[in-house]
């Protein structure tokens, strides 16, 4: 490690395996609470316009915005998992050759972007659906993020890069600035400056120009191990083979999320208006389940990717086994207080009987759905942390994919029931095939190795606490 600043790492290498987690998950779960309510202020000061369309257009604008951030992940989970690699290896020059090509290839891919879809708006807006009233307010709400591509796609790639050498903090914070200043800028850019659904656009677009600016000053001055500069910018076939092998599994299942969401919402309208109304509170309560498994899922990556590097094994099975067993058990916790209370938590939402009967299904099934996802997740994350593109490719597509068929088979068969319960059924399957690939690697790779060997009692507890006993 003589290359690499040992403080820095102190997360990474050196601290306790539970105070390393929760180091990298607490912030992280912060950052998701912000987001909600950035969501919900967002969508809030818009509403006082009192136009409808242009409520609508932002939803039109929902799949716009995901690409976006696919591309970001494409970028940034690639080459903070390769980071994270680097570090556990001890080439920090390495690592700052790879942070700088991050940065200056999402910047460069939101100038691609922009340059493509400023001559294609139209289509691109009829393709989204857009027509009537909502098709110029769309139009004006997207041609503010086409212009500010490059910082958007930046912003999300900078944050994994940052959280990549274990500073979750600093990445937080980054989110955090961006987040209050959109949520400052939005009424004065709404109702002083009469900008309307622009405004809106235009201070989200500000609030990544303000989290780029502290990722950068973060990354340039204070990490021993990264770098943005210009200098460092030496793009190579193994660097973007690295980045690209892992960020392509980011990049499907925001895809591949987009699709699903869609479908879903379209099964449900068949059964009325009861089953959307249900659909749509349940995945409001759910998120709260969703958020903290999450958390732990993608938290735990740059801690499990430099274990995995620096050949560690011991820790390395010991943040696996770890954060399984914290995201289950808070993940469960909350689950299990959800379905005692979900007459109550449905009913806190409508006066509907029929919306209230139906909503309790769904949510049952929706929680069912967290705890296989979170699941999926982890297995995506470790396979992510460990470079194995192939694996976490699979993971996606299979979350994706089989997702389709499920839901068309059910709602076949059992109409509504199989329309609420595919999610719950596609990502249970993404979960076994998860585990069937983590024991593959496990047996194949490392359990080869005399460290491995050497760790045979722990992996013993983690098969059978974690994943059972045969």
């Amino acid at each position: 490690m003589e290359n690499t600043d040992q403080k820095s790492l102190y997360y990474l290498e050196k601290a306790p395996v539970s105070k390393a987690i929760m180091h990298m998950v607490i912030p992280m779960m912060l950052s998701f609470i912000a987001t909600i309510i950035y969501n919900i202020t967002d969508a809030f000061f818009i509403g006082k316009l009192d136009n409808t369309a242009m409520m609508a257009a932002v939803t039109l604008a929902l799949p716009f915005s995901t690409f976006l951030m696919a591309l970001s992940n494409l970028f940034g989970v690639g080459s903070g998992t390769y980071v994270s690699r680097l570090l556990g290896e001890g080439n920090a020059d390495g690592a700052k050759k790879v942070s700088s090509v991050n940065f200056w290839s999402s910047m460069l891919t939101g100038v691609i972007f922009m340059a493509i879809c400023l001559p294609l708006l139209t289509p691109l807006l009829q393709l989204l659906g857009a027509s009537g009233d909502t098709l110029w307010y769309t139009r004006d709400y997207i041609l503010i993020f086409v212009i500010g591509a490059p910082f958007i796609i930046a912003n999300f790639s900078l944050g994994e890069s940052v959280r990549a050498e274990g500073a979750s903090t600093a990445a937080m914070i980054g989110m955090l600035a961006g987040i209050i200043i959109n949520i400052l800028l939005n009424p004065v850019f709404i109702f002083f400056l009469h900008m309307g659904i622009r405004g809106s656009a235009l201070a989200s677009v500000f609030g990544n120009v303000v989290s780029v600016a502290w990722f950068l000053y973060y990354l340039q001055k204070k990490s021993a191990v990264q770098s943005v500069s210009i200098k460092d910018f030496k793009p190579s076939k193994e660097i973007y083979s690295n980045i690209f092998k892992v960020g392509v599994s980011a990049f499907l299942l925001d895809g591949f999320m987009v699709i699903t969401c869609l479908l879903f919402n379209n099964f449900a309208v068949l059964y009325g208006n009861n089953v959307v109304a249900g659909l749509g509170i349940a995945q409001r309560v759910v998120q709260i389940a969703d958020f903290i498994s999450m958390s732990f899922a993608v938290g735990a990556v740059p801690l499990i990717a430099f274990a995995y590097s620096a050949k560690n094994y011991m820790r390395l099975m010991e943040i696996i086994k770890t954060t399984t067993l914290y995201m289950m058990g808070i993940t469960m916790g909350i689950t299990a207080i959800l379905f005692v209370l979900r007459v109550q938590v449905m009913g806190a939402f409508s006066i509907d009987a029929e919306v209230i009967a139906i909503g309790q299904t769904i949510l049952v099934a929706q929680l069912c759905s967290t705890i296989f996802a979170g699941l999926s997740a982890l297995f995506t994350g470790v396979f992510q942390a460990f470079g194995k593109g192939v694996q976490s490719s699979v993971m996606s597509v299979i979350r994706g994919i089989a997702f389709i068929p499920i839901l068309f088979l059910g709602n076949r068969l059992f109409a509504v029931n199989g329309v609420i319960w595919a999610n719950t059924i596609s990502e249970a399957l993404a979960c076994i095939v998860g585990l069937i690939l983590f024991l593959g690697i496990w047996r194949n790779s490392l359990g080869n190795t005399q460290t491995m060997r050497e760790t045979i009692t722990p992996i013993t507890d983690f098969k059978d606490n974690v994943l059972g006993s045969d």
